[in-house]
Order: structure tokens, then C-alpha cells, then sequence
């Protein structure tokens, strides 16, 4: 069974490395162009192109796949690459690119995605740093026959997992992504075998959708409470990362756990710096930050952070 495979990202990468390991034939990739990273700003080819070199698989990374877009020619270029690759099915996890609905009807049996939510809660870009803001108590991946919608083609299989108080973003990715390859791999298996469960549409209530991350959201705003926060600065590990300013100098915040102590102090005021952390007044409760990173500097503990800045209890967070 030929499987073309449409993604970018870490979380794509493990689906296509797994999906290679368990022989099916990929004569395809597509994955977005090549990006400036590091501090030499150096071209580098996403996560799922590495692989595919590695495996010596064709990779096509059009700007867009649009034939009525702003890159026709590269549309154009790359629905013939996927029409000469006649694929039976095509596997699509955060390629980052909108597929057309002539792009979604050329393999034999359509696209399928792999997307880390439960259906239809988080549609959108950014599920798993979402779920875990919003405090949910559980999370997973969806298997999705895709439609011309976003994220609203009907589900073919559904995992879920518990999101602990301990799982940041980065995390939880790295467990889902697992997840996603190994439940794409067994779809496939099924699909090839002519035994592929029945697709089963997506409820119409509990619809949510998962906005991109902004660099906007990174501030800390003291005025909410703690628990608030402390799920703000999970979900925002490992990028863009929570950001606060202390004495005009700008601090990132990679770790912290609310505490329900009750205080009367302004929020933003460092009430007590201690082994536990940093404690913060919010405007409900208190933040004990514990990992901290300073301008220039290296992540580390809170403490040792505080105590390289001369930091003290009763000074203060801005709150602007």
C-alpha cells in the first residue's frame, strides 16, 4: 500500500518514521520549505524532511497547494508529484499547509490526519497547549478522515490520556506524538487488510477551537490567580515561555506550582523566597515559581536566579 505523508514537525516525524519502520511504502513526502534556526539563523530542513533523506523517500515543499493561490506554479508542481505518486492513502499530521479538497480526493482513500485532542474539543492549531491552559483533565489523539473543514472530518479511531499536573507542553507532545504514530501504524495495517473500522461522525456539541500561540500571550498577568497561571506557564513550556519583568529586567518563567496560601499583599509582590521557589502574590492565591531564566543567562533553579539578581521579599513583579 503506497502512503504519501504530509507533515513538518517533531510530532509528524515519529508518525512517518513509524510508519516507514513498519514497511509500508512512502513514495512522497511533503513538508513545509526549509526555515532560518539557531543563532546563525542557518537554513534547516523540518523534522519529517530529515527523516525522509535519511530513508532516501522524494520530498516536495511547496509554499502553498493552492492551484488559485499566490503559487500556482508551486501548486501546481506538487498535485503533479502527488498525482504521478498515485497513492492509496495520504497521512497528514501539523504539516502547517491548508490541503484543497482536489488535494484531499486524490489518494484512493482520501487523507487521514492525526490530531492531539479528542474531537471536537480543540480544532485548530494549537491543541495540546490549549488543553492543558484550559485545565482539562484529559486529552488524546483522533484519527480523522479528512474533509474540507477544519478538523471536522468524521473519526476513525480515538485514544485518550490523563494530562497530569506535572505536564507541560513539551511533554505531553512527546507522549501524544507516540500515541499518534502507533495508532496511525495499526489504521494502516487495518485499512490495507480491508479492515478498517466504520468512520464515525464527530459530535456537534463540545466544539472548541485551539488558536494559534501568540507571542502576546507570553506576559504574565498577576492579576489572575495562581492556578491560572501555573497552567499558563505549563501550557507556554517550551515556547514562547511565560515572561515577567522584574526591576525593568526581563525574566522567564519555564516553571512554577500555585499555592491556595491566602495573602493581602499587592499582587505581583515577591511575599518569600525560600528552597520551595520564588513565592509571588497573585490575585487569588500564590505562585511559587522554580525555575526561572534571567536576560543572558542559563534556566535554572528559582532561587539560584533570585539570588544571582540580588532579588528580595517585598519587592515586585510589574504588573503593567
Amino acid at each position: 500500500m503506497k502512503v504519501v505523508f504530509a507533515g513538518t514537525p517533531e510530532f509528524a516525524a515519529q508518525a512517518l518514521a513509524a510508519i516507514i519502520a513498519a514497511g509500508f511504502n512512502v513514495p512522497l513526502v511533503l513538508t513545509q520549505p526549509d526555515r532560518p534556526s539557531g543563532r546563525g539563523m542557518k537554513l534547516t530542513p523540518s523534522a519529517v524532511k530529515q527523516i525522509a533523506l535519511q530513508h532516501s523517500i522524494p520530498v516536495a515543499q511547496p509554499i502553498s497547494l493552492r492551484l488559485n493561490g499566490k503559487y500556482p506554479d508551486q501548486a501546481e508542481e506538487a498535485r503533479a508529484r502527488l498525482v504521478a505518486a498515485q497513492a492509496d492513502v495520504m497521512v497528514v499530521a501539523a504539516y502547517g499547509l491548508i490541503l484543497p479538497e482536489d488535494a484531499l480526493n486524490l489518494p484512493k482513500h482520501g487523507c487521514i490526519n492525526i490530531h492531539a485532542s479528542l474531537l471536537p474539543r480543540w480544532r485548530g492549531a494549537a491543541p495540546i497547549h490549549r488543553a492543558i491552559e484550559a485545565g482539562d483533565a484529559q486529552t488524546g489523539i483522533t484519527l480523522m478522515q479528512m474533509d474540507a473543514g477544519l478538523d471536522t472530518g468524521d473519526m476513525l479511531a480515538v485514544e485518550t490520556m490523563p494530562i497530569l499536573p506535572t505536564h507541560t507542553t513539551a511533554l505531553l507532545h512527546d507522549e501524544l506524538a507516540q500515541i499518534g504514530a502507533r495508532m496511525v501504524v495499526n489504521y494502516l495495517q487495518q485499512l490495507q487488510a480491508g479492515q478498517a473500522p466504520k468512520p464515525v461522525p464527530q459530535p456537534t456539541d463540545g466544539i472548541t477551537y485551539a488558536e494559534k500561540i501568540s507571542k502576546a500571550e507570553s506576559k504574565i498577568d498577576w492579576h489572575q490567580s495562581a492556578e491560572v497561571l501555573a497552567r499558563k506557564i505549563r501550557a507556554l513550556n517550551p515556547a514562547p515561555v511565560c515572561v515577567s519583568e522584574w526591576q525593568q529586567q526581563p525574566l522567564k518563567i519555564w516553571a512554577a506550582q500555585a499555592l491556595l496560601t491566602p495573602h493581602a499583599s499587592a499582587v505581583g509582590t515577591i511575599l518569600a523566597i525560600n528552597q520551595s521557589g520564588v513565592h509571588v502574590a497573585c490575585g487569588q492565591g500564590v505562585l511559587c515559581i522554580t525555575e526561572m531564566q534571567k536576560a543572558g543567562g542559563k534556566r535554572g533553579l528559582a532561587t539560584q536566579v533570585a539570588d544571582s539578581l540580588k532579588m528580595s521579599a517585598h519587592s515586585q513583579f510589574a504588573t503593567h
